[in-house]
């Protein structure tokens, strides 16, 4: 797996303050945008965060490449729709050597079923491969391909959004796969704007977890107050 943050709106916190003081303020956004302190910015955000006015967040986003995961992976990920995605395409993307599949923990720790899951990805894509060449077109030779290959993908979300990606996908609750993802991307974009992110992740961060009896049991240590 390999993530990588490729853009995010310059100077997130400010942007996304100014765009909030704005709905109060007798001069412009341009103007807000320039002139505001780390301090006025603090407050700004802490209000909309606190009173959950989270509007203003969306105007911030993140571009984040996802290499090196599984079609299993994307399928949820691309659940999270306020979100723009382009992947790799197995309609017009064909294989001639056997691609990487991800191999979940619980099998690679297996001897027995890493054996059976090899075996099955093996005559997978071998079937694959000889229906291109009896010239089968690959956007219907793929259908074989099972949601264990490794695929590319590019994301873009808002603030906002990732939010509550991040909420979902980084509890403990979350799919491996999902939550590594989920982790990492949070990773990077915290400290390009730390007091927004300051207690992004599981609700349990923040307060009651919100998996009712659902809930693992085994809560994050709580985030550092918003001040």
């Amino acid at each position: 797996m390999d993530v990588r943050l490729l853009y995010h709106t310059p100077e997130p916190e400010r942007a996304v303050a100014a765009a909030a003081r704005l709905c109060y303020a007798p001069v412009g956004a341009a103007e807000l945008l320039e002139e505001m302190s780390e301090d006025a910015i603090h407050r700004v955000l802490k209000v909309i965060i606190t009173s959950g006015h989270l509007s203003a967040l969306e105007h911030a986003s993140y571009t984040f490449a996802i290499d090196g995961v599984s079609r299993a992976m994307t399928h949820q990920l691309v659940r999270h729709r306020l979100a723009s995605y382009n992947q790799q395409s197995q309609r017009y993307v064909t294989y001639a050597e056997q691609p990487a599949f991800i191999v979940p923990p619980a099998i690679a720790a297996d001897d027995a079923a890493r054996e059976r899951f090899d075996a099955a990805t093996n005559a997978a894509f071998e079937a694959y491969r000889q229906l291109l060449d009896s010239g089968v077109p690959a956007e219907d030779a793929r259908y074989l391909l099972p949601n264990a290959m490794e695929t590319k993908i590019v994301v873009t979300m808002n603030i906002r959004e990732l939010l509550h990606f991040f909420e979902l996908r980084c509890c403990k609750r979350a799919q491996w796969e999902i939550r590594a993802v989920a982790l990492r991307m949070l990773e990077l974009a915290e400290p390009t704007a730390p007091y927004i992110f300051m207690d992004a992740g599981a609700s349990c961060r923040r307060g009651p977890c919100r998996e009712g009896k659902m809930t693992c049991g085994d809560p994050y240590p709580r985030a550092p107050k918003r001040e």
